[in-house]
């Protein structure tokens, strides 16, 4: 039997916490088109639903909370096609701005590349000594447009320069030194202290909190819409080029050979 979106991120609920996790561990989790509108639904179903407190996004795996964008997909898109896949990531990444509860990402692994933009996009991040982060999308030959302003907001134009030019990825003890990782615990206490601080969370008087998150948004509002015109552009160019897709063929061929 094949498997389908459904699959590939599930969603179960403890005590209000709605626990949504990415579950494709043979491919790091890596996602494509389908899990991110499947994750796009669950985001609004959570939104929606008043017995749903909080959010806690998570991986499958002992290896990664995500890779990022699988590359099998990606080698195959035109100018076309980036276009729609950028606005694919900013329904998704307007999605998670503008969820008004608590939303807590639990890193069982490595983040990378746009997993790591969805990340730093959650409001508490809690991770382990594995829990790598890093923007390494230049290696395989995509350009990184919101990584970058993302990067940026979090840790200022000098880091956001040089984690997009080297694709670097950092070690956990980095991540939370620089405030990306607020909370770094033993691997088997990533799960657990994620629930109890969302629960945490979901306690603040709500009023309170969704004010604070929509400000949090407003602010940076122009920023994001800036970013995501510049990106359709970017993606199109490279992607017309035809350089982007040549690149993850031979990223591809190298880790699978």
């Amino acid at each position: 039997m094949s498997e389908t979106a459904e699959d590939h991120v599930l969603a179960s609920t403890e005590s209000g916490l709605r626990i949504i996790t990415l579950n494709r561990p043979k491919r790091l989790n890596a996602w494509d088109a389908p899990m991110r509108a499947r994750l796009l639904s669950l985001l609004a179903d959570a939104a929606a639903e008043d017995d749903v407190q909080a959010v806690v996004l998570t991986g499958a795996g002992e290896r990664a909370f995500c890779a990022g964008q699988d590359l099998n997909e990606g080698k195959n898109f035109d100018g076309d096609r980036a276009e729609g896949w950028i606005e694919e990531w900013r329904a998704l990444y307007g999605a998670i701005r503008a969820f008004d509860k608590p939303m807590v990402c639990a890193l069982n692994g490595l983040a990378a590349g746009s997993a790591f933009q969805v990340a730093l996009l959650c409001d508490i991040r809690v991770g382990h000594a594995g829990s790598k982060m890093g923007q390494p999308e230049i290696n395989s030959g995509i350009v990184s447009a919101t990584g970058f302003w993302i990067i940026r907001e979090m840790l200022g134009l000098s880091r956001a320069t040089e984690l997009v030019l080297t694709g670097r990825m950092m070690e956990a003890e980095e991540c939370h030194r620089l405030g990306l990782l607020h909370h770094l615990v033993p691997a088997d206490a990533v799960r657990a202290t994620a629930l109890r601080i969302a629960g945490e969370l979901a306690a603040k008087p709500k009023l309170a909190f969704r004010l604070n998150k929509q400000r949090f948004r407003e602010v940076t509002q122009p920023g994001f819409d800036d970013t995501f015109a510049a990106a359709r552009r970017l993606h199109r160019e490279a992607f017309s080029d035809g350089a982007s897709q040549q690149v993850m063929q031979r990223f591809l061929d190298r880790s699978q050979g």
